[in-house]
């Protein structure tokens, strides 16, 4: 059994009681919602004639429905009409705050609220939507919750949840040229399986991960749910407080207190964990799914595998065993989401794109509005369309199907978002590859699936 983890620690800090069906009760630090599974959560409060205990702990945004191309209002979309607008009330109605489009906070709530400072080392956050694992890079326990249980936050600041493992995940080792930690995700899925994590949160660490922004701990620990896990989180250290310092909503005073507060929380040199796995960051190349799950992924110049996919799935996906992966035509590429939608993911594809032009649909999606703003100040945006990509306003987009932005028939998609599954995009017969910004980049001047390493060569 695990000890003096983070996630001991932390847990142990937050529990304020027992249900009589023994699960604990954490108190909830942060409550982050958005347009989508809010609506009914705050009908089921209203219902009860209660209220939302803690508003000065939740913050909300808008970014799965909201369109990318045109922000008017109404939204030409019925419902993504109804759903923001059913949020804009409920924020006025319980006194929450709301990252309005135009306010310079909107975005995707993955990305923008850890902009903004919301997301603490040793904090317990939670939000209606699976990938709220990303937060976790802070060294914060981060889970996603279902609708029920927003509503039970909402009224009470708590959640019930059983207790978790913790396996040890370290990547160990210098990332080689145009590999990513979207590449290290996809690695590691393709190796533990898409329930490798069931039951644990992966506590990250190694040499790869001390070294590795805090942007691309939140791409990593993005991708933990996919890999089964509850959740996923970083210990934090020296690149977290930096990353934390003078941001609106970060401690403003007495900020060296709260470092070495936030510092308590880390592993202890004597943890104890559930399980342990390494990997050696130095033998991971460029990846891409070639599959229904982002396990069924492989190195971008290599072939589809033998025996790891079924009839079915190689049909869907129009492909066969022993297809050589940097061959496949594609239709479009999406760089943006919670994944990889932050301003260096947007720089890596900038490296790739500047001078050359996309040979097929490309859509590129900040992941917030400060993302969009920092970007078009240094000249990104202007790299993207004299490519002949699209550059958007934040939001979700194409990672998934909740807004305009879709694939149509049997389109094939190299995106750098988290879910692969038929239907994700859109399209019930669509085909998603998922991959980097380098690689999606890459793929996108080819027009099929691409090695990004030959277009780095010599870049700094």
């Amino acid at each position: 059994m695990a000890k003096n983890t983070l996630l001991n620690k932390v847990w142990d800090k937050h529990v304020v009681g027992e249900l009589s069906t023994g699960q604990p009760q954490l108190v909830v630090g942060r409550h982050l919602i958005h347009e989508v599974t809010s609506p009914q959560a705050f009908d089921m409060v209203r219902e009860r004639g209660l209220t939302v205990k803690r508003p000065d702990l939740t913050y909300s945004v808008v970014d799965h429905i909201i369109p990318t191309d045109d922000l008017s209002r109404p939204f030409a979309d019925d419902q993504a009409e109804a759903m923001i607008s059913a949020l804009e009330g409920n924020a006025n109605t319980f006194g929450f705050d709301y990252f309005a489009p135009n306010s310079r906070k909107q975005g995707v709530c993955h990305v923008t609220f850890p902009e903004q400072g919301l997301i603490w080392p040793g904090m317990v956050a939670v939000c209606g939507d699976s990938h709220t694992c990303t937060y976790g890079a802070f060294g914060a326990l981060a889970f996603g919750i279902g609708t029920t249980q927003v509503s039970h936050v909402l009224a009470t600041q708590t959640l019930a949840m059983d207790p978790l493992k913790v396996k040890r995940v370290n990547f160990n080792g210098k990332l080689g040229e145009g590999v990513t930690a979207k590449d290290f995700a996809l690695y590691m899925i393709n190796d533990l399986g898409v329930e490798g994590g069931v039951g644990f949160a992966y506590e990250f660490g190694g040499s790869a991960i001390d070294d590795m922004s805090m942007e691309g701990r939140m791409t990593l620990c993005n991708m933990a749910v996919e890999g089964g896990a509850r959740s996923g989180y970083v210990n934090p250290d020296k690149t977290t407080f930096e990353y934390l310092g003078g941001r609106e909503f970060a401690p403003k005073k007495d900020f060296d207190r709260a470092i070495e507060f936030w510092s308590s929380f880390a592993s202890g040199d004597d943890a104890v964990y559930d399980d342990k796995v390494s990997f050696d960051a130095s033998k991971i190349y460029p990846m891409v799914t070639w599959g229904l799950n982002p396990g069924q992924a492989a190195p971008v110049n290599r072939r589809v595998p033998f025996g790891d996919g079924s009839a079915e799935v190689l049909h869907h996906m129009g492909l066969e065993e022993g297809y050589l992966l940097n061959t496949v035509p594609i239709d479009v590429v999406f760089i943006g989401s919670c994944t990889n939608g932050r301003l260096s993911d947007l720089e890596a594809a900038a490296r790739i794109l500047e001078g050359r032009s996309v040979a097929v649909k490309t859509l590129v999606v900040p992941g917030s509005e400060q993302v969009k703003y920092q970007a078009e100040q240094m000249g990104l945006d202007e790299i993207f369309t004299g490519a002949g990509a699209e550059w958007r306003y934040a939001g979700c987009s194409m990672c998934l199907a909740m807004n305009p932005d879709k694939l149509e028939g049997q389109q094939r998609c190299v995106s750098t978002s988290n879910r692969n599954f038929k239907g994700r995009q859109g399209s019930p017969e669509g085909r998603t590859h998922l991959a980097s910004p380098y690689t999606a980049a890459a793929s996108a001047v080819e027009g099929k699936i691409a090695d990004p390493r030959p277009y780095l060569k010599g870049l700094k």
